[in-house]
């Protein structure tokens, strides 16, 4: 089975191109939900974050205070770190799980957000990246979570920066038109992808 990695900056429209991958049937894994089903209540990977990052980012209620961790993350690279080293061995091993499963398909799209940050090319056959212009993404991202253009610059400068992520890819997808074109261009993507995971004789 042929697998796709997913990944693009922030706000540049992963979660619109793994949609419409879907809607034509294809599976798709996609690592931010799994991150955040790890963490849920009882999960061991919270209890790992609470033992070695400390009780405060967890509420009353039991849950991950994920704002307050991003918070923290973002302005201590050791902390990311031991986050890093808590989740992602548990995401692969998920990730790991659920392709196995996927016995019937030709290929598949695993969305990997921080696919070149974290040097994960190695966990899929194809990048596709997901791009559109840093002005375009930040323009997105105030609108969609409602900050400051300071602080969305911010987020991106911490992330890849779009010519490391060009550099990594296979495939580029410009997310900078209508949903129909968008969607036009996914159709050419999932036949060509349907043609490399076709066995050659």
């Amino acid at each position: 089975m042929l697998k796709i990695g997913l990944t693009g900056g922030i706000a540049s429209g992963k979660t619109v191109v793994s949609d419409q991958f879907s809607r034509l049937g294809v599976p798709v894994i996609d690592t931010d939900i799994i991150s955040r089903e790890l963490v849920e209540p009882g999960k061991p990977a919270l209890q790992q974050i609470a033992d070695q990052l400390g009780e405060a980012f967890i509420q009353e209620d039991g849950n991950l205070n994920r704002r307050a961790l991003r918070q923290h993350i973002f302005s201590h690279p050791g902390a990311r770190t031991l986050l890093e080293g808590i989740l992602h061995p548990a995401i692969r091993r998920e990730v790991t799980q659920q392709l196995r499963a996927l016995t019937s398909t030709p290929y598949a799209i695993v969305v990997i957000p921080l696919l070149v940050e974290n040097g994960l090319q190695d966990m899929v056959d194809r990048v596709l990246l997901v791009d559109a212009p840093e002005e375009l993404q930040i323009k997105r991202v105030c609108q969609r979570d409602q900050i400051s253009p300071e602080q969305a610059r911010s987020i991106l400068n911490a992330q890849a920066s779009r010519d490391q992520r060009l550099a990594a890819a296979d495939d580029i997808l410009e997310n900078t038109e209508d949903m129909d074109t968008l969607a036009a261009c996914v159709e050419t993507l999932h036949k060509q992808y349907l043609s490399l995971a076709r066995p050659r004789n």
